[in-house]
């Protein structure tokens, strides 16, 4: 059973408020949209009265920090056999959910209620960061109640407990105090946050598609150490201080698009990798059609070379350089950044973030790739 909960007005000697009947179940949907909050944990809705292909619709559809996704489907008046197997059959459905088809919802949603943000701005507003590669690896399915009968929460246990299916109970409890309402819940099993993974599409399907092209590259602009300055003047990329910053730089190929960030900062350009990656005390640059040592021109940073305290512990601590030839890059004075823009620790990655791509391409002036692999 429940865990049952009791409330008491004090102001002068303790008197019980008693619980009532929820005037019209069905509000419950209206307050849990206006806060996602009374659930328990922060979450991000993305649709409410969602169809399916089989006819019929989620009362409402969110989404966590972790990028797993919430069906929460109100009991209503129906059958425990019939609340118990809707939201089964929901199930079903939204394992199979891609990246795609999961931000097709929240635009549908978003436009209902007039709000103008992409996903990825809305979960930045939320969760304070952006959403991770790789939506709908897990699920979860809530059925909403202010009371359930004895046979429903047998049902739910049996599924929860003995077989591991992400299934829960979340119980409000009403009441009424001289003309004030009260909500109060409890969860009908106490692990609220068991999930399971969402093994119905292949992995590949929960993450963005990738268009083949372009990459992230992460520029630590530094006092004494690299200088943004000079990546703008002669055309490079680069990172260095570990095999952990350098490994995933040297990655970036021939021809790669290259959207360059500065941490806490901004996107500041996007070019084409011209050339392999190489150690700054070999590395090579094109400056106005001549090529030229990197050591050799005059630079505003400073680059770790071979030898001495670069390969300390046994480990390459050298600055790695790749080459870029820009198709617009500003000064970090002029960086852009907006809510929900794309930004990670490695020092180069594939980028899949397609609000980001196309709003920095927008913004530079260069036609963001529409392609998909």
């Amino acid at each position: 059973m429940p865990l049952e909960f009791g409330l008491w007005r004090v102001d002068d000697k303790p008197v019980r408020v008693t619980t009532k009947p929820m005037p019209l179940e069905s509000r419950l949907e209206d307050l849990i949209e206006a806060d996602p909050a009374i659930l328990g944990k922060p979450l991000l809705l993305i649709g409410r009265q969602v169809p399916t292909p089989y006819g019929k619709v989620i009362d409402l559809l969110g989404i966590d920090a972790e990028g797993s996704l919430h069906v929460l489907e109100l009991k209503r008046d129906r059958t425990p056999r019939d609340v118990v197997a809707q939201v089964l059959d929901y199930g079903s459905w939204v394992q199979e959910l891609t990246n795609e088809q999961i931000r097709e919802i929240y635009g549908t949603y978003a436009r209902r209620k007039g709000l103008a943000e992409e996903l990825d701005e809305a979960f930045s507003l939320t969760f304070g960061g952006s959403p991770p590669e790789a939506l709908n690896s897990t699920h979860s399915l809530t059925v909403v109640a202010s009371e359930i009968d004895a046979a429903t929460e047998r049902i739910v246990s049996y599924l929860a407990s003995g077989f591991g299916v992400p299934v829960n109970v979340l119980f409000f409890r009403y009441f009424e105090d001289e003309g004030r309402s009260y909500l109060a819940r409890t969860w009908l099993i106490d692990d609220a946050d068991a999930s399971v993974p969402s093994a119905g599409t292949k992995g590949r399907g929960k993450q963005e598609l990738w268009n083949g092209t372009d990459w992230y590259a992460s520029f630590g602009d530094e006092t004494g150490g690299r200088s943004w300055e000079d990546a703008l003047r002669y055309g490079f990329v680069s990172a260095g201080g570990g095999e952990w910053f350098s490994r995933t730089i040297r990655s970036l190929p021939l021809g790669a698009r290259v959207f360059t960030h500065i941490p806490k900062v901004g996107y500041v350009g996007v070019g084409t990798v011209t050339g392999e990656p190489q150690p700054f005390d070999e590395a090579v640059l094109a400056v106005d059609g001549e090529e030229r040592p990197m050591s050799d021109l005059p630079l505003a940073g400073v680059y770790r070379s071979g030898g001495g305290v670069a390969q300390q512990d046994g480990e390459d601590r050298r600055e790695w350089i790749v080459p870029v030839m820009w198709e617009h890059a500003v000064p970090r004075t002029e960086a852009l950044w907006r809510t929900g823009f794309f930004a990670n620790q490695n020092s180069a990655c594939k980028l899949r973030a397609r609000f980001t791509i196309e709003e920095v391409s927008r913004h530079f002036g260069v036609v963001a790739d529409p392609g998909g692999a």
